[in-house]
């Protein structure tokens, strides 16, 4: 065998071995251009969008630089032809791929979504208040046949931004076969009650403000405060600076006195198929636009996708999550048509301001205080815990086999300890700190 046949035949594949590990490596970094020009997109939106109230510049900007990236990925996901023929051919496809996602993505961002807005419930007896805050409220109140107290009992609904009139007003409007005025609202921002037009605007400094105008609104010394979710932070922040108007609190599934994101607590009760779906309508690119905006400008996020249809598709969302908020295989055919996107999010983006440390000054009150709390509420158990904690002689009622809407899934029971409660007589109190081996949210 001569020299130069030994030097032929040495590196026979090794050529190969390099080549195709030059493939994957480009393959991977094409990939992952590809995956960065949604992230970096949204990223040049957000940066002018915390320059300016108009979402235009920043929408625009944020499409060219997804274009822009999105077609780099594809250049280097594609091989590099060596024959003219197959140039031209890379170029066609390079063109009809670019295309095709500028024609799906631009339009889709700037298109209205196409979801209708839920009609609202009709509520017998429904009126509003227009309160010194600037809030304008819808309410409805419900008497007794024979009224047996001055204090009126007020439900705070939850969410922010969750208001479900009709059904909260049939179900606590029970309390005045025991004597009680009952009071049930929107809050500002939610259901037929008005919206700001700075969401901004929004939040619970807001929420506690409306709350004593409406105290004073209907002439009452002192109040019941039913305060569901994000209601109970509501009741709690308006307990710890108007202590002396408040007779008795009740915390439904409570938010907790030092907030930490449920996102993921409530996403994890969703099976695959379930959060699948929710996944999908949330990657649309106006939904992405609108919800990075919220983030850094809700101004601009408000200019791009206004109320009306903000609501719409956040109503759209919550359909889909109404299975975590009950227990799994529990029959979920309940729907909510008073749903306020920008009080939701608003108050929640990230250049809004912190909620307040209520604990050292709710410590102080000697207000009588109820806590219910469901087995299957996504809510971690420490919410709950901390106020029986913080609250001297509160009472926490534990609630088998209901989720965070613990009163529409065991209403008997809920409906029996809130009268109780209302009435001075003993509840079912659960006395541990640690929660029980049924439960089945976090810790």
């Amino acid at each position: 065998m001569t020299a130069d046949s030994r030097d032929t035949t040495r590196p026979a594949g090794r050529p190969r071995r390099r080549g195709a590990f030059a493939v994957l490596a480009r393959l991977l970094v094409a990939l992952t251009v590809l995956a960065l020009a949604p992230v970096l997109g949204l990223a040049s939106l957000a940066g002018l969008a915390s320059v300016t109230t108009d979402p235009a510049p920043a929408v625009v900007l944020g499409l060219a630089v997804f274009a822009s990236v999105f077609l780099l990925g594809l250049l280097l996901f594609l091989p590099r032809p060596r024959t003219a023929p197959w140039r031209r051919v890379r170029a066609a496809v390079l063109l009809l791929v670019e295309t095709f996602v500028v024609v799906r993505v631009v339009p889709a961002t700037f298109r209205p979504f196409p979801d209708a807005p839920p009609a609202r419930s009709e509520v017998a007896g429904r009126r509003y208040w227009d309160l010194p805050t600037g809030s304008h409220i819808a309410y409805v109140r419900l008497t007794p046949k024979r009224p047996r107290t001055s204090t009126p009992v007020v439900f705070l609904h939850g969410g922010p931004g969750v208001a479900d009139m009709k059904r909260d007003a049939a179900f606590f409007g029970a309390l005045t076969s025991d004597g009680y005025v009952v009071y049930v609202y929107d809050q500002v921002g939610a259901g037929s009650s008005g919206r700001l037009a700075d969401p901004r605007g929004y939040g619970l400094a807001r929420d506690v403000a409306d709350l004593d105008a409406i105290r004073q609104a209907v002439g009452a010394e002192q109040m019941i405060l039913i305060g569901h979710s994000y209601g109970a932070q509501v009741a709690a922040a308006y307990l710890a600076h108007h202590t002396d108007h408040v007779a008795k609190a009740v915390f439904s599934s409570p938010g907790s006195l030092t907030p930490s994101p449920t996102g993921s607590a409530l996403l994890s009760r969703l099976d695959p198929g379930q959060g699948r779906a929710l996944s999908l309508g949330l990657l649309h690119p106006r939904a992405l636009a609108a919800y990075t905006l919220v983030q850094v400008n809700p101004q601009a996020a408000h200019a791009l996708v206004g109320d009306d249809e903000m609501d719409a598709r956040f109503a759209r969302y919550y359909e889909l999550l109404q299975p975590a908020l009950h227990c799994r295989g529990a029959a979920v055919g309940r729907s909510v048509a008073g749903l306020g996107a920008y009080a939701n999010l608003s108050p929640q983006a990230s250049g809004a301001p912190p909620l307040p440390d209520l604990r050292s000054a709710l410590a102080a009150t000697t207000t009588p205080a109820l806590v219910l709390k469901g087995s299957c509420d996504y809510l971690s158990w420490s919410s709950a815990a901390e106020y029986r904690h913080v609250l001297r002689g509160a009472e926490l009622v534990y609630l088998r086999h209901a989720g965070h809407d613990a009163y529409q899934d065991q209403p008997g029971l809920y409906m029996a300890s809130l009268r109780a409660f209302l009435a001075g007589r003993p509840v079912p109190e659960y006395e541990g700190d640690e929660p029980p081996a049924d439960y089945e949210g976090p810790r």
